[in-house]
């Protein structure tokens, strides 16, 4: 006869434990732990999960265990998925047999790219471009109309919607694809366990039942994810240790860009970074993504200045522009947009102690173009030359950009990669580069055209630049 027990689990990390918390003792988060019940079996039934039958384990089949030495090093061949830029993240393809999870915001573009991707690689034709799109979400009819709009109608796309785990695994099972795509893991349920759609304990049975037909079947699948408030993927932290590939879809609703990233990899790099933008037509790759975070000014404009950030392999110009004006309030404004306030805030105290340039009661609004991001402490010279140049009232250059970390006794720190940047700046058309000494280029005084001054205090790059 089987026995149900009561355990309680925590959908943030996975803890399970025979008492409910209102906070988990493992992660420390309010409100997680959900109640579920786990079948046992009584004596002379098969294995419970508690260990209780002592079946002996069956004998092992020949050839599961060899010499390391013996396993063959042939190169996999990888399934391309139709974007340069989602190989160039997954490292070069799809790995047969591996599980992909792709978390984003709703509303992101998840099921696009993946629809597209499904497109591109059945239209490849024959057995080894047959697709199975399985959605959990929409029906059919609705998948059709979005295929429709992005280019994705193929004979060879297989589509079907359902909820029930056992159809999805028969259908992969069944049809054996090149690729198959399900989503999502949150709303796929298994009959063989308790619990609610998108509940911890379901979550796991699905991933871990996905998991073991496509390395038995040697099929690849691509796996949807949601995401909670704070932006971390829905569901047990098992979730991400279990698949082969994690990918995080971001970007900002109000703009078009829209950037793949690889937080886990067993087959690849992690810090690539893939680009798309987000169209009427669908999704499409951006090979060059140079020019999104320049404005088309053709004039110099007081209170803007370039840097270059590093985003995975790729050095991408950016563009700071502030605004200072007088303040009526007490405590004067500091806005910021792709910037970090606090170190704005930093780095105004420092430019009027080492720079003699004093915004501390004036109000200071900096941004950046089109949504991205001056985060790294390498955008720092960019952001004080901007706030020098709005403040002057003197524009800069267009054609000088500036690079360097400013630390609080006013001095310009090395940034990594500086002749990764340089090179892509120089291949920009910039003329004009402002930099911290590097020990490993000391001395350097031009790359293809572009004029390399070296500045070791902010109150020398002040002066480079005409501010002072």
């Amino acid at each position: 006869m089987a026995k149900t027990t009561t355990q309680y689990v925590c959908t943030e990390c996975g803890w399970t434990g025979g008492k409910w918390f209102g906070r988990c003792p493992e992660c420390g988060q309010w409100g997680t732990i959900e109640e579920f019940h786990e079948a046992r079996v009584g004596a002379g039934g098969s294995l419970s999960s508690s260990g209780g039958s002592h079946t002996a384990p069956a004998p092992p089949k020949t050839g599961l265990a060899r010499p390391i030495t013996r396993v063959g090093t042939d190169q996999v061949k990888r399934i391309p998925t139709g974007f340069e830029e989602f190989d160039r993240v997954l490292g070069g393809g799809i790995v047969p047999g591996s599980v992909i999870l792709l978390a984003g915001e709703p509303g992101i573009g998840k099921s696009t790219l993946l629809l597209e991707t499904a497109g591109r690689v059945a239209g490849r034709g024959g057995q080894g471009g047959k697709v199975l799109y399985l959605s959990g979400e929409e029906s059919q009819a609705q998948v059709r109309m979005r295929a429709s709009r992005v280019g994705a109608l193929k004979d060879s796309l297989l589509l079907a919607s359902t909820t029930d785990l056992a159809t999805v695994l028969g259908l992969i099972e069944r049809e054996k694809p090149a690729l198959a795509i399900v989503d999502s893991a949150q709303t796929i349920v298994s009959n063989q366990v308790d619990g609610i759609s998108g509940g911890s304990t379901q979550v796991r049975e699905v991933a871990i039942s996905l998991i073991d037909v496509a390395k038995s079947h040697d099929i690849p699948i691509l796996l949807v994810g949601h995401v909670t408030k704070d932006g971390s993927i829905a569901g047990p932290r098992t979730l991400e240790h279990l698949v082969d590939v994690v990918c995080q879809f971001e970007g900002d609703s109000q703009t078009a860009l829209r950037l793949l990233r690889a937080v886990k990899n067993r087959f690849g790099p992690t810090d690539e970074v893939g680009c798309f933008d987000m169209g009427e037509q669908g999704i499409e790759e951006v090979s060059d993504p140079t020019g999104l975070f320049l404005s088309t000014a053709g004039q110099e404009v007081e209170g803007t200045c370039v840097t270059f950030t590093l985003d995975g392999h790729r050095s991408l110009p950016i563009e700071i522009q502030a605004l200072v004006t007088s303040s009526v309030l007490p405590t004067p404004r500091r806005n910021t947009n792709g910037i970090d306030a606090n170190r704005l805030a930093m780095l105004a105290a420092v430019l009027y102690r080492h720079g003699r340039v004093n915004l501390l009661t004036r109000d200071l609004y900096v941004s950046t173009i089109a949504g991205g991001l001056a985060k790294e402490p390498g955008c720092d010279l960019a952001i004080v030359a901007a706030l020098a140049s709005a403040a002057k009232s003197r524009p800069i250059l267009r054609t000088t950009c500036a690079m360097g970390e400013i630390s609080l006794t006013g001095q310009v720190r090395p940034v990594p990669q500086l002749n990764h940047r340089l090179q892509e700046a120089a291949r920009l058309g910039f003329t004009r580069a402002l930099v911290p000494p590097d020990r490993h280029s000391r001395g350097r005084k031009s790359i293809q055209g572009l004029e390399v001054v070296e500045v070791t205090y902010l109150a020398e790059a002040l002066e480079a630049l005409g501010l002072v």
